[in-house]
Parts: structure tokens; C-alpha cells; sequence
């Protein structure tokens, strides 16, 4: 299931924080980097997990290899979130309800 692969690249905080930077706009490697306290060979294996989560793609320039976030890795993630977010809604209202009755 691509979803677990997802929240499975995502449980990470390191990887977390490369996709929070990867937010802003592209960035090769190296930029990265940048504030992190991590070696190459290090972010070189965090990115493969995102890009083989599918949270990541990669295209090659020369010879720098830019990163940049996947939109489709984003729809899986907002689709798995759709199916929940239609339970919320009923759920609250009960909680209300639970709560009026409760003060009376």
C-alpha cells in the first residue's frame, strides 16, 4: 500500500524537515544541507526514501541532481485524508450534543 510507504518516509523528523524545505522550492542536495547537521551519504538515503515514497522526485541538471516535492505523493496522502475527513463532522456534532446534555 503506497500510503504506508508515505507515513512510513514521513515518521522521520529529518526527513520531515527535507520535505518541509523541498516545500519552498527546488533544491539540489547540497542546499539541503544547509543548517542540518548531516553528512552527504546521509541525505543522499533520506531522499531515496521520499523518492521512492513518491513524495520526491528528482531531475537531473549537469551535474547537480535538483529535488523538488511530488504533487501526486501529496494527492495519495489528501485522498487517504478524505476518508476520515467526512467521519468528523458527525462526530463532533455528537460530541455537542453529548456536552449540551451533560450541562442540563
Amino acid at each position: 500500500m503506497m500510503e504506508n510507504d508515505i507515513f512510513k518516509a514521513l515518521a522521520d523528523p529529518t526527513r520531515r524537515t527535507i520535505f518541509e524545505k523541498l516545500a519552498d522550492g527546488r533544491m539540489n542536495a547540497s542546499s539541503l544541507r544547509n543548517g542540518m547537521d548531516i553528512s552527504q551519504p546521509a541525505m543522499s538515503q533520506h531522499l531515496a526514501v521520499l523518492c521512492q515514497a513518491k513524495l520526491v522526485r528528482q531531475e537531473r541538471q549537469g551535474r547537480f541532481v535538483n529535488y523538488e516535492v511530488d504533487p501526486d505523493g501529496l494527492a495519495l496522502i489528501a485522498g487517504w485524508l478524505a476518508k476520515y475527513r467526512a467521519y468528523w463532522p458527525a462526530r463532533i456534532d455528537a460530541l455537542k450534543t453529548l456536552l449540551k446534555d451533560m450541562d442540563q
